[in-house]
């Protein structure tokens, strides 16, 4: 399995303050996992401190390669 955590760094509050940002998210996720099984197809989107949307982690199977639609979080 392969975990893949993507957050766009020019966007909401953490285009503003990337360091302290990327901080929070880092450690809230890092907190929220235990409430998944992270097996593949898991996944969820990721928020700044403002609640806008930038980024998603998700759990995804290394034998099954990636789409450029999977991704962007985009279903085919």
């Amino acid at each position: 399995m392969r975990f893949v955590l993507e957050v766009d760094m020019t966007e909401g509050a953490v285009g503003g303050d990337t360091v302290r940002e990327l901080e929070r998210i880092l450690r809230y996720w890092g907190g929220n996992l235990r409430h998944f099984e992270l097996k593949p197809g898991d996944g969820s989107a990721i928020y700044d401190s403002g609640y806008s949307e930038v980024g998603a982690w998700r759990v995804i199977s290394p034998d099954v390669p990636e789409t450029a639609r999977e991704r962007e979080g985009r279903p085919e």
